[in-house]
């Protein structure tokens, strides 16, 4: 039985939108007026040419057949002039504005790879668009498709080489984010290093293949960033349970370290039975949601004493990462809310699980996961 994601309204194909039609046809007009500016100003340049008879050399010839041309109101009819030479030179125009053989806009291409990500598979993705567009919708095959993916894996191979040292990055977060299927050793992992420069602008350093735990794997992608020319961050974020952390010691040993104070939680709590959760959990909340330091200090050995007797693997687990855990309390305080955790990653590859799960058997490329990720200032 074929199962789909894509559900078909009735009597879809008889639906009219009086606005939409006028949105198109006034496109149309538009992209006619335009065509027709730029073939004047191609003929201006063949104007002092003339024939023995004392005819324009170069003269319009009728118009190639019309093309639809896929647009994020439906599909829009397009004609491009053609032209000829009096005197058999060979002269072409080609429109800036609708290139030779372009089918779609470049906007409803780059939404491709969204709808691909919420769900929509290869095969899907025509009547997607023809839900959302119109019955006329058509040009974008599972072979289309397909052939955009291959497109997109080679901008990924471009953005992982490109230069990074345009401005100096004060904080990065790093983690491994696991697709839930198995390799034939370890689980699948991207290894993921996001930076914010001083100016809060967000940037996708690395996504690549990994081991989450091996130092040798993040060791490989700092050492890649470091040739790239990234700078050493003033403080680098994530979990403990990582590979991550010695190869930042022996890579960039003068970043301070975070960590994550979401991941630590569950940690703490995991040594603790469930009844006592509740309450532990709020008095941990207390210290990294303290005003000042100093009141982090006092919440922090208030729940060491509380617990240490026990339950010493909670407050040991606690412990050991003291000074890790309280370094964004050096950092500027309007910083503290996204410094503290590892959010930032986590957020953005919420919608990368959720594709895993709807595409069972069919593993993420990376560079999906960095065009999911719009970049913004840092909250």
């Amino acid at each position: 039985m074929e199962t789909t994601n894509i559900v078909d309204f009735s009597r879809r194909d008889g639906i009219t939108d009086a606005l939409t039609d006028l949105l198109r046809t006034g496109a149309q007009q538009l992209i006619a007026s335009a065509v027709e500016a730029e073939l004047a100003g191609y003929l201006a340049q063949f104007s002092d040419l003339r024939t023995e008879a004392g005819h324009a050399a170069v003269v319009r010839n009728g118009h190639h057949p019309a093309r639809p041309l896929q647009t994020g109101i439906g599909p829009v009819s397009v004609r491009i002039p053609k032209v000829r030479s009096m005197d058999g030179t060979p002269v072409t125009f080609r429109s800036a504005l609708v290139p030779p053989y372009v089918r779609r806009t470049k906007t409803l291409e780059a939404a491709l790879p969204w709808l691909y990500l919420k769900g929509i598979s290869s095969g899907e993705m025509g009547p997607a668009l023809k839900v959302l567009l119109g019955p006329d919708a058509a040009g974008l095959s599972a072979n289309t498709v397909s052939r955009l993916k291959r497109d997109w894996a080679k901008e990924y191979d471009g953005w992982r080489e490109a230069e990074l040292d345009d401005e100096p990055l004060v904080y990065i977060w790093a983690d491994g984010v696991h697709s839930g299927l198995r390799g034939e050793d370890d689980k699948l992992c991207a290894l993921v290093i996001v930076g914010v420069t001083a100016r809060g602008k967000k940037l996708f350093l690395a996504i690549e293949d990994g081991v989450r735990e091996s130092t040798q794997s993040w060791r490989e992608v700092l050492l890649s960033l470091k040739s790239r020319g990234m700078n050493a961050p003033k403080l680098a974020i994530g979990d403990g349970a990582m590979g991550f952390w010695a190869a930042m010691d022996e890579i960039y040993p003068t970043t301070r370290q975070q960590r994550c104070w979401q991941h630590k939680t569950m940690n703490v709590l995991n040594c603790l039975p469930k009844l006592s959760q509740p309450k532990a959990k709020a008095a941990i909340h207390d210290i990294w949601q303290a005003e000042t330091k100093d009141d982090a200090i006092k919440a922090f050995d208030l729940f060491i004493k509380t617990y240490e007797a026990k339950y010493p693997k909670a407050t040991l687990c606690l412990q050991k990462d003291r000074e890790e855990l309280m370094a964004f309390f050096d950092f500027p305080a309007q910083h503290w809310q996204s410094i503290r955790t590892s959010n930032p990653i986590e957020s953005a590859f919420a919608t990368i699980r959720h594709r895993t799960k709807r595409s069972k058997g069919c593993l993420i490329t990376r560079w999906h996961a960095a065009h999911d990720v719009q970049a913004g200032p840092m909250r």
